[in-house]
């Protein structure tokens, strides 16, 4: 059950060779991004830059997802983003967030299926916070979302292998 002993027909019980580093490893190589998941946050392009940082602050994300009239993905709002937008003289109130988001085709995504060790390097080869979990569609950009990958949710999946406690 620990992985270091495995069995045969006629051979008995045997010594795997296998170092409890190597077990962990096998473990993460086979978590999807679909157990640890988590509810995405998602506004209307339409929506103005104050109401957007009222939705950031309510929600406590750090990540806003940006769709369309067809609920598909079309860009992203961080709080890098938000504070850029706030320290000028614009009007907050009446400026759209389509203006200042990060927008598709310069979204790196993920799908539940992808495995989290590749979501995790490119959280960190990127330098974002996080990811839109999607599915594809055959309307507006193409990819509706369905979740969110974080670094919050990486380090649960740290907290849990290391208690042991994976889903």
């Amino acid at each position: 059950m620990a992985g270091y002993l495995d069995a045969r027909p006629r051979v008995g019980y045997f010594y795997t060779g296998k170092s409890g580093t190597q077990l962990l490893a096998d473990k993460v190589k086979h978590i999807t991004v679909n157990d640890y998941q988590s509810r995405p946050v998602v506004v209307q392009q339409s929506i103005t830059i104050y109401d957007a940082i009222c939705a950031m602050f309510l929600e406590d994300v750090g990540t806003l997802f940006v769709v369309d009239t067809d609920t598909t993905l079309v860009g992203v709002l961080s709080r890098k983003d938000l504070l850029r937008a706030s320290l000028g003289k614009q009007a907050l109130e009446s400026m759209p967030v389509s203006i200042i988001m990060t927008r598709m085709p310069n979204i790196t995504v993920c799908k539940k299926e992808d495995l989290i060790i590749e979501v995790a390097n490119k959280l960190i080869d990127k330098q974002i916070d996080g990811l839109p979990i999607v599915v594809e569609v055959d309307r507006g950009s193409g990819y509706e979302v369905v979740g969110r990958i974080t670094k919050t949710n990486i380090t649960a999946l740290l907290v849990d292998l290391a208690n042991d406690e994976m889903i």
